[in-house]
């Protein structure tokens, strides 16, 4: 049996697949990132690598042939982990003794699982509910299953975060029999970031979690906001999937419009990239900003509300959320009554730090951004043993 825990921590995007490599020997002790290489553009050719060892930079950007899905991405990182002989924690796949997957939607599961073959069919149900997501997931754990058997495969849900959710919040309005019957309610996602953010921002402030209360704002090409009280969440924006809640890259933002694609601040502008967008003069740019900044706004007050004004901070993070600076001002300006304001010389620096105060001094709230991390909480989970359970011993909804 081995000593140590060599654990990969992967993240299948619809264009990308993201592998961090940890080792972990103390489970009392936070796991310490050996590796990470992440494979780009498989769905605008070529595709290319990115691989870092400790802090070096093997290589950027660097072309890589006949790499055209998420499973032969995969199958090329492990090529290139085990292909590595500087990197001396692996010696050959069957060091890897677990294997993290991020799957956006479990349905009800309150728990990350280890991934059997009734967890796969039953995670496979949950597909159409996030399409972009779930399917690059399940094709990894498929091509992990069969390129490492003796690894542990687990599965880490965004959803899991939000079963605190109450009722009366991730309850729709239709039939409750056909509601009930469906699965249908409010699930929430980004639940891995949320957990990092939560623990980190008590960290920060000398907080116990559970006496921890935040408006947390995941804003990246994929966007939501999140109420958390006592460390736990008590509403989110997204809803049965991923589209409902806030406008993304791609997204509409709302439920009753099923688009996943062709929507989104991309509709609008004809790009994804938001620093472009933000940065630009072109009125379609000033609409889609000033359209995301409302949308947020509109939670940031709501949530306000109903934590009844005892906030700790408020946190900006996601890849938008912590290089926006631009975004943060205009959030945080329309924020001034409810006691957040920034310090501008604070909000213009570069973020260094997991988390990073950008709000003024004797505000009456905190505004904070914090670089969240999914990759490392699903890897941290993994080597403390955190509570996991087979799929099979909960019946879900979905």
């Amino acid at each position: 049996m081995a000593k140590h825990k060599i654990i990969l921590a992967i993240n299948a995007g619809s264009s990308s697949v993201k592998v961090s490599v940890y080792k972990s020997e103390d489970p009392t002790e936070p796991p310490v990132q050996v590796a990470e290489a992440q494979i780009s553009g498989l769905t605008a050719p070529p595709a290319t690598l990115d691989y870092k060892r400790g802090s070096k930079t093997v290589c950027k950007a660097q072309e890589v042939e006949e790499v055209d899905s998420q499973e032969s991405a995969f199958e090329s990182i492990l090529d290139h982990l085990t292909g590595d002989h500087d990197l001396r924690d692996i010696s050959d796949r069957d060091s890897i003794t677990h294997a993290c997957h991020r799957v956006v939607h479990g349905g009800d599961a309150p728990t990350a699982h280890v991934i059997d073959s009734a967890t796969y069919h039953r995670l496979e149900d949950l597909m159409d509910l996030a399409p972009l997501h779930n399917a690059g997931a399940l094709s990894i754990v498929k091509e992990c299953q069969k390129a490492l058997p003796k690894t542990t495969n687990i599965a880490y849900f965004d959803s899991s975060f939000h079963q605190t959710i109450g009722t009366a919040i991730r309850t729709y309005l239709i039939d409750p029999k056909i509601a009930e019957k469906n699965g249908l309610r409010k699930y929430g996602f980004h639940g891995i970031s949320y957990a990092f953010i939560t623990r980190s921002v008590a960290e920060y402030l000398k907080k116990d979690p559970e006496n921890t209360n935040i408006i947390a704002l995941h804003l990246g090409s994929g966007a939501s906001a999140c109420a958390i009280k006592n460390g736990k969440s008590l509403d989110t924006s997204m809803g049965l999937t991923p589209l409902e809640g806030l406008p993304g890259a791609t997204r509409s933002g709302s439920a009753e419009e099923i688009l996943n694609k062709k929507s989104g601040w991309k509709a609008l502008t004809g790009t994804t990239d938001f620093g472009k967008i933000s940065s630009s003069d072109a009125p379609e740019c000033k609409l889609a900003f000033d359209i995301f900044a409302d949308r947020i706004l509109g939670f940031v007050g709501s949530y306000y509300v109903k934590l009844e004004g005892h906030v700790d901070a408020l946190v900006f993070a996601g890849g938008i959320g912590e290089r926006g600076a631009s975004l943060r001002t205009a959030i945080v300006q329309k924020c001034r009554c409810l006691g957040f304001e920034l310090d501008e010389s604070k909000n213009a620096m570069p973020i260094e730090h997991v988390v990073q105060d950008v709000g003024k001094e004797g505000a009456r709230h905190r505004t904070l951004v914090c670089q969240t991390d999914e990759q490392f909480e699903m890897a941290r989970s993994c080597a403390r043993g955190a509570q996991m359970a087979r799929m099979r011993d909960i019946e879900p909804r979905l």
